[in-house]
């Protein structure tokens, strides 16, 4: 058999964790060199880096220069949509800054995104300045040559009208879905694919939509150092790669065979594809060639 190919779509690889900073505080030592070469020994060949805002772009700039396999995207979370209108800097520069960024990275920019709505988290930033960064972004990007990446939270109509005001060009992937299966239809419909974590695999309903995710239109991801496939998660039945120890991270060293409990890493994109086999009652093959292909024709179309 083949041996497993894989593509993280969602890998938060600038987080400070994987320097070893916990809350501020250094806890161990940095250890990426450690967290890529455990991805890349399980097939994991390309990872984008996500950004969601202008000092992270900049930032994921940085890290994707280690390797040729690291790519990275350019945008706005809705979370942080509030930083286009800080007084020193303002809506106008912000934005041709993150033009800029995208001049600047050539080809390990691969999207525009992280960007959509989140109504789960208002205390970050309101409803109205959301929807009005969301927009922005889509207006300035959408008829470009760069796929979207998307996040959408409990955004009810207003995610779906803005994209059916602004049709994607180079289409788009909705990451971290765990939505129902009502919004699972609305974002086929718009030609979207699906990205899946360990967040979209906690409770059987997770599971009940996942399985109808078409495997065309679906795509793997970690969300680290989020979303792990924990074991009160519906999902980890399916879970058959556990050849990893962990250590609690104040006794982590950075051991090549070792990861920090807790601590989601790109390696266990497979995790995730044995999830969605085991849900589709299909091989981890299939699954993880599927989504290889979907993701390749998304974000990287003239490999």
């Amino acid at each position: 058999m083949a041996a497993l190919r894989f593509i993280d779509i969602g890998a938060n690889l600038t987080d400070p964790m994987f320097r070893g900073i916990y809350h501020g505080k250094s806890v161990h030592v940095p250890d990426l060199d450690k967290v890529l070469s455990r991805a890349r020994n399980i097939g994991l060949e390309r990872q984008i880096i996500t950004s969601g805002s202008l000092s992270d772009v900049r930032e994921a700039k940085v890290v994707a220069e280690v390797a040729d396999d690291l790519y990275y995207t350019v945008g706005v979370h809705p979370t942080r949509c509030n930083e286009f209108e800080e007084e020193s800097v303002g809506a106008e520069m912000y934005l041709n800054s993150l033009k800029s960024e995208i001049e600047i990275g050539g080809k390990k920019v691969v999207a525009i995104g992280e960007c959509g709505l989140d109504y789960d988290r208002l205390h970050f930033c309101e409803r109205e300045t959301q929807l009005k960064y969301f927009e922005l972004q889509l207006s300035t990007f959408a008829s470009g040559k760069l796929p979207f990446f998307l996040h959408s939270r409990n955004a009810g109509s207003d995610f779906f009208d803005l994209m059916k005001k602004y049709p994607l060009t180079a289409g788009g992937a909705v990451h971290s879905f765990t939505g129902a299966a009502s919004e699972l239809d609305q974002l086929l419909e718009l030609g979207l694919y699906i990205g899946v974590n360990g967040c979209s695999l906690k409770t059987s309903d997770n599971l009940a939509v996942v399985a109808k995710i078409p495997l065309e239109r679906i795509m793997l991801e970690t969300d680290c150092p989020w979303c792990m496939i924990k074991k009160s998660s519906a999902a980890n039945e399916f879970v058959q790669t556990r050849s990893w120890t962990s250590l609690k991270k104040e006794k982590y060293s950075g051991e090549l065979e070792t990861m920090v409990k807790d601590r989601c890493e790109p390696a266990q994109i497979i995790q995730v594809a044995e999830a969605v086999a085991g849900v589709h009652q299909v091989t981890v093959a299939e699954v993880a060639e599927q989504a290889w292909k979907n993701s390749m024709q998304l974000f990287f179309p003239n490999a």
